[in-house]
C-alpha cells in the first residue's frame, strides 16, 4: 500500500507536463553516418589557424563573415557556398571570407527555431534529423574549402555533433549573459565571438569574453550522450562582436573607442568584429552597405583593432514572410531569407570587391 501511495505521489510530482520521451541519436552515431574526411578536417584546421593569426594580428587580412541569416534550404546553401568560393579566390590575399551557416535561431517570441530544432519547418521538430542534416551540410561545405560560422544556442548538445566542422562560433545577444554559454565557450576548439546584448551594452560582451578565457568545470554530455564533468583550459580566442541594440548603433568611431576602453580595463586584447545588421542597421537591411563602408573606413584610417565585419546576405535581397505553423514550408523561396532581411549576393560581392581595392 505504501509503495503504491509513493508511486502515485511521484506521478503527481514529476513530469506531469511531459509526454513519453523519444530516443535521441548520439553524436557518435551522427559522426559515424557522416564521418569527417581528411580534406574537410584539414580545411577546418587551416581556417581556424588563419582566423587565430588574424586575431593575434600576425595576419593583416580582414575577416568578412557573410551569408544567410539562417539556413532553411540545403541546396540553396550549397549554391551560396560555391558562389562564395569563387569570390573568395578573387580576394583571398586581403580578405578572409567565412560563410554564415546559422542552424539554430534564438527566439524572443514564438517562431521557427532553425534547421536543427525543426528541419522540416512544420513543427514536427525532428531534432535527430536536424543534427544529421546540419552535419551533412557542414561537411559538404568544408569539402568545398569554405570556412563556416554558426551561432550555437543549445550548448548542451549541439557542439558535440558539429564541433569538428565549424571555424568560428557566435554567441548571440540573447545568450551572451548565460553562465552556461560562457563556461562552455572556454572549452570550445574554435575562435568565438560574443555579441553585445540586445540593449546594445558592450560591457556585457567584454565580461563574457573575460569569463570564457578562464578555466572551468561544467556538467555536460559526451559523444555517447553520457553525462560527465568537463574541465576546460579557457579559450584565448574569445572576442567581442558589436551589433548595436535598442536603437543604439555601436559601429561609430566613438563607440569603437568605448569598446576598446572596456577591453583595456579588463586587460583583454583589443579585438573587435562589427556586425552590420541588427541594431547597427536599425534592422534595415538596405543600410548594411553604409555600415560596412563606415567600419571599413575606420580600418583604412589605421584602426587595426577592427579585425572583421559581418554581413547578412542571401541570393536574393529582403525577406519573405513565413507564417510558422500555418504556412506550407514548400511554398518558400529557397533563395530568400525567411528570418532577417538580407542584402543580395551581388550587393555583397560589390562591397567586398570595393573593400579589396582599398585595403
Amino acid at each position: 500500500m505504501a509503495k503504491n501511495t509513493l508511486e502515485c505521489l511521484l506521478n503527481n510530482l514529476t513530469n506531469i507536463r511531459m509526454e513519453k520521451p523519444l530516443p535521441m541519436i548520439t553524436p557518435k552515431q551522427v559522426k559515424e553516418e557522416y564521418p569527417l574526411t581528411i580534406t574537410a578536417g584539414q580545411k577546418v584546421l587551416e581556417s581556424r589557424k588563419i582566423i587565430q593569426n588574424i586575431l593575434d594580428k600576425k595576419d593583416k587580412k580582414l575577416i568578412v563573415i557573410t551569408g544567410p541569416c539562417s539556413i532553411h534550404d540545403y541546396d540553396s546553401a550549397i549554391r551560396f557556398a560555391k558562389k562564395l568560393k569563387t569570390l573568395s579566390e578573387q580576394v583571398k590575399d586581403k580578405i578572409y571570407l567565412i560563410m554564415r551557416t546559422y542552424l539554430e535561431k534564438p527566439r524572443t517570441g514564438f517562431g521557427w527555431e532553425g534547421l536543427i530544432p525543426d528541419p522540416d519547418m512544420d513543427c514536427s521538430e525532428d531534432i535527430n534529423k536536424g543534427y544529421k542534416t546540419a552535419r551533412k551540410l557542414l561537411l559538404e561545405i568544408a569539402e568545398l574549402g569554405i570556412p563556416t560560422a554558426t551561432e550555437i544556442v543549445d550548448m548542451r548538445y549541439t557542439p558535440q555533433y558539429i564541433d569538428d566542422l565549424i571555424s568560428w562560433v557566435a554567441i548571440g545577444a540573447r545568450t551572451v549573459e548565460s553562465q552556461d554559454h560562457r563556461k562552455a565557450v572556454s572549452g570550445l576548439s574554435m575562435p568565438v565571438g560574443f555579441k553585445n546584448n540586445t540593449s546594445g551594452e558592450t560591457k556585457t560582451a567584454v565580461d563574457a569574453v573575460a569569463k570564457a578565457r578562464a578555466r572551468y568545470k561544467f556538467p555536460g554530455v559526451d559523444k555517447n550522450l553520457k553525462g560527465a564533468i568537463f574541465p576546460t583550459k579557457g579559450n584565448p580566442y574569445a572576442h567581442i562582436v558589436l551589433r548595436g541594440g535598442n536603437g543604439n548603433p555601436n559601429y561609430y568611431d566613438e563607440e569603437i573607442k568605448k569598446a576598446e576602453d572596456f577591453l583595456e580595463q579588463a586587460n583583454l586584447p583589443k579585438i573587435i568584429l562589427v556586425d552590420c545588421n541588427h541594431g547597427n542597421s536599425g534592422k534595415d537591411y538596405t543600410k548594411q552597405p553604409m555600415v560596412f563602408r563606415r567600419v571599413l573606413q575606420q580600418r583604412l584610417e589605421g584602426n587595426t583593432n577592427i579585425i572583421g565585419i559581418m554581413l547578412e546576405t542571401h541570393h536574393k535581397k529582403g525577406r519573405q514572410s513565413f507564417d510558422y505553423t500555418k504556412q506550407d514550408p514548400k511554398t518558400l523561396d529557397p533563395n530568400q531569407s525567411c528570418t532577417d532581411a538580407c542584402i543580395d549576393f551581388e550587393t555583397q560581392e560589390k562591397l567586398i570587391k570595393e573593400a579589396y581595392k582599398k585595403l
